[in-house]
């Protein structure tokens, strides 16, 4: 059956997987510890071919299974290294001066794209699989600190310089995929950590204290910086598309020597295909976007990456509960079971028999615990068989415990205390945000406007912080001697969330009043400019053009 023309691009990409997931058969062979030191001696040369003999040189020089092997064996595991997409037949010119010479060199390869990836992945794996990485987590502060310089290069007039650019998003990305590695790598080994339910008390304790400090500290700096990082990712989106256009324009790497990832024409061959650097491409924007903030509905990382804390700290907590039944006798008992099963696994039919009465006392009868009637007397010398018959409760008949079972109580409802709390977070954010703009518009007048009681509170908590970034400088005109001078330098600060700035600026002889329904406030030689963070403040375009 022929394919269809609309078929031919999934049966290459099915055939072209194939290829590469036979590339891992090395790993997995009988003789894989020969192919790894065999792969080694390749990937410690770029763009070399070598012979047989060759390989025959570097693999003496090493200790291992491969020092024992012969010309025959080690060209066998070479062209089957050939066969797997591992190693490629070389089209070196063979230069000899005998026939000798000429059947030893024949033959030489070198090492393959795909063979040299999986190579340096293996050795990853066996240098580091068991080790907890540690997480980077001071890479995300770097992260949103190149995306807010980022920000501020594409909205300034004239836009961002191409190459400036490219080397903040070149920057950005490695950051970003660093960190989001080192993360996956120690939740995954803090997975298999706690998977385990035979800790000790030592190692008990060493990963206690990993998860309440490390683990929370990781936490705590994500849950802090994400929603920094989704909010300049929020006002960069809509430049995205412009900004990559120009980073196209100005440098296309390979795709520019005209190297693609399509079919070419209809001469039935594919060109060569371009894994472009992260950052340049929208698909890696959106990954981005998606790590720190909830898009589609499908939940962010930063959420995933709090259920997996939580998780981890119940499995915590199901190790420390089964440690404090240790001192009842209801600690795990996996190594007295394993002990115990070898010790069945050797010994004779006979003995077999001993131990199981020794250690379980399966004898023929034994007596459940179950006292007679309070009004009953019973001699110690009255035989079962003749005594008076105790009724036995069905749990201890069928399931050998006393324990009452009964229907679980209800889990207590809290989303109507939790749809309040939503209700009263919703409209503080939305008071804050009214309060933004009436200091926006109220700007550059409040001698002439009466500012509400959240508006004053507000400009109050902006100025605040603004004085207490502040570089003060004495200020020797103006000295006395029972009262000593200061001026103001740098005075701003700013709300990410509200999208405003406050600038205090120290003016001689101005006063600026504020004027509310709580009182009047007078500021003594201070100018106050409160403008959104995206707008220019008039008064510094003005002091700009007049210098």
């Amino acid at each position: 059956m022929e394919e269809s023309p609309e078929e031919l691009p999934s049966a290459v990409e099915r055939d072209g997987a194939w290829q590469r997931l036979t590339a891992y058969a090395y790993l997995s062979a009988p003789e894989r510890l020969e192919h790894l030191a065999i792969m080694r001696v390749f990937c410690e040369t770029l763009l070399t071919d070598l012979a047989v003999p060759d390989v025959l040189d570097k693999l003496a020089e090493s200790s291992g299974p491969t020092v024992e092997l012969d010309a025959d064996t080690l060209t066998t595991r070479l062209d089957q290294l050939v066969k797997w997409g591992n190693l490629l037949p070389s089209t070196h010119t063979v230069r000899a001066s005998s026939i000798a010479d000429y059947q030893r060199a024949r033959s030489r390869y070198q090492l393959s794209k795909l063979g040299e990836r999986i190579q340096r992945d293996a050795d990853e794996v066996l240098a580091g699989a068991d080790a907890a990485r540690e997480v980077s987590s001071e890479l995300l502060a770097l992260v949103e600190r190149g995306l807010r310089e980022l920000n501020e290069l594409v909205h300034r007039p004239g836009g961002a310089e191409p190459q400036d650019a490219l080397e903040r998003v070149s920057t950005i990305f490695v950051q970003f995929i660093e960190f989001s590695d080192s993360v996956r790598d120690f939740y995954a080994y803090l997975g298999q950590v706690l998977a385990r339910y035979d800790l000790d008390s030592a190692e008990y304790q060493g990963f206690k204290e990993l998860l309440l400090d490390y683990v929370e500290a990781i936490t705590e700096d994500v849950s802090f910086r994400a929603p920094r990082i989704a909010s300049v990712l929020d006002r960069l989106w809509p430049q995205l598309p412009g900004l990559l256009k120009s980073l196209d324009a100005h440098s296309r790497g390979l795709s520019g020597a005209g190297l693609s990832g399509v079919p070419a024409g209809t001469d039935g061959q594919l060109t060569t295909r371009v894994q472009r650097s992260r950052g340049r491409e929208i698909q890696d924007w959106e990954g981005l976007r998606g790590w720190f903030s909830d898009v589609e509905g499908h939940g962010s990382q930063v959420d995933q990456l709090r259920d997996a804390t939580m998780r981890a700290l119940q499995s915590l907590l199901a190790n420390a509960k089964r440690m404090l039944r240790s001192a009842s006798g209801e600690m795990s008992r996996r190594k007295d079971l394993l002990r115990l099963a070898r010790w069945f696994d050797e010994a004779a039919p006979d003995d077999a028999h001993d131990i199981a009465v020794a250690a379980f006392g399966l004898y023929s009868a034994r007596h459940v615990g179950v006292p007679p009637a309070h009004d009953e007397v019973v001699p110690a010398y009255t035989s079962w068989w003749t005594g008076p018959v105790v009724e036995v409760p069905v749990a201890l008949r069928e399931r050998g415990s006393h324990a009452q079972r009964g229907r679980a109580s209800a889990v207590e409802d809290h989303s109507e205390q939790k749809r309040r709390l939503q209700q009263a977070a919703r409209a503080q954010a939305d008071a804050r945000r009214a309060a933004a703009d009436e200091l926006r518009s109220a700007s550059g007048r409040f001698e002439h406007i009466r500012l509400t009681s959240a508006a004053l509170s507000l400009l109050l908590e902006l100025l605040a912080t603004a004085l207490g970034n502040a570089h003060l400088q004495r200020a020797q005109s103006t000295a006395t001697e029972h009262r000593p001078g200061f001026t103001v330098e740098a005075a701003s600060s700013e709300d990410l969330e509200l999208g405003v700035r406050l600038t205090v600026r120290h003016v001689e002889n101005i006063d600026t009043v504020l004027r509310s329904a709580d009182g009047d406030l007078t500021l003594e030689s201070l100018e106050l400019s409160l403008v959104g963070i995206a707008e220019q403040t008039p008064t510094s375009d003005a002091r700009a053009s007049a210098s």
